[in-house]
């Protein structure tokens, strides 16, 4: 399976607390959060897009197996205060310049899996066109390759994603119900023998905007402060103090709150004063287990986070910030 397939269908598999979501895909998502390692530069869009799986993926857990559980300490703040806050500071911004079709995008990540406190960091350049990828290999040397076209709305290159992301609505209701339909990245893989599911409309909202969020190069300010007025707008969302990333920064945790009693509780990560794109964070609150298995994949307590530690436009592969 290659790698953006696999972000696509991690990143698709956001479930409703109920059976129909959550059992069918426990063991595969359960594989795939133990095996995962990000490529070591990636084809289109980079490492960035990486982190949506993260924090959008939630797993279920046995309801009733003995066993630890963990209440992280949280401290909740008014939602509506902090998003209305984060939409005023992000229209404030300075507009900045479209790339070029020449330059390029740098990424750099950080990626702490949950039974694996080591870490990988990634690093990674694609041209705004989308024509090249770069990176260092093993041999230290800076290998440029090119990226044959690819036909496919999940594969756009940042040139032709921040064009898709500058048509979206400045309006946070037209905004709203917009990503609310919005099929981009949202396709289930069908199984055989499973009943395709439909994400909820708020759910499927709340996912697209961050998918935005913490993928854009150059976001046109009116639409960035958009995206958080329609955040607000959104019911069940919850906003934390103090929540980690993966490099040790804390930021304001953002979650959807499903309703029901969590088996993990899944962030996206604001840095408190600029509320620009951190990371993102999975907590386990209760021992979790792969069906058939005694021993718990993953113990209460267990943490999977990313941090976004750079991301922006240089005028060649090799440049960073």
């Amino acid at each position: 399976m290659d790698d953006l397939r696999l972000l696509r269908e991690m990143r698709a598999e956001v479930p409703d607390p109920g059976p129909e979501w959550l059992v069918p895909a426990r063991a595969r998502l359960l594989r795939r959060v133990r095996a995962w390692h990000l490529p070591r530069f990636g084809r289109r869009l980079l490492l960035a897009g990486a982190l949506g799986g993260a924090a959008s993926v939630v797993i279920a857990t046995r309801p009733h197996e003995p066993g630890g559980v963990v209440r992280p300490a949280t401290v909740r703040l008014d939602s509506a205060t902090v998003l209305r806050q984060a939409a005023e500071v992000a229209e404030s911004r300075p507009r900045r310049a479209v790339p070029r079709p020449d330059q390029w995008h740098y990424t750099r990540t950080l990626d702490k899996q949950a039974n694996d406190d080591s870490g990988t960091t990634q690093e990674g350049w694609i041209r705004y066109d989308g024509k090249q990828t770069a990176g260092y290999g093993e041999d230290g040397r800076m290998h440029v390759s090119d990226v044959p076209p690819d036909p496919g709305d999940d594969d756009l290159s940042p040139q032709q994603y921040d064009a898709k992301l500058r048509r979206l609505p400045t309006d946070p209701d037209d905004l709203l119900a917009h990503v609310s339909g919005d099929r981009h990245w949202i396709d289930l893989p069908v199984e055989e023998g499973v009943k395709k599911n439909v994400e909820p409309p708020d759910a499927r909202a709340f996912r697209v905007i961050f998918l935005y969020l913490e993928r854009h190069v150059v976001m046109p300010p009116k639409l960035e402060g958009a995206m958080f007025r329609a955040l607000m707008r959104i019911p069940h969302v919850v906003v934390d103090k103090d929540v980690a990333d993966a490099a040790g920064r804390r930021g304001l945790g953002i979650r959807f709150d499903w309703g029901a009693d969590p088996g993990t509780l899944s962030y996206h990560i604001l840095d408190p004063r600029t509320y620009r794109y951190l990371g993102s964070r999975m907590v386990w609150v209760r021992d979790e287990y792969v069906e058939g298995d005694s021993t718990p994949a993953f113990r209460a307590g267990s943490v999977w986070a990313t941090a976004l530690l750079a991301s922006g436009i240089v005028d060649r592969p090799g440049r960073r910030l």
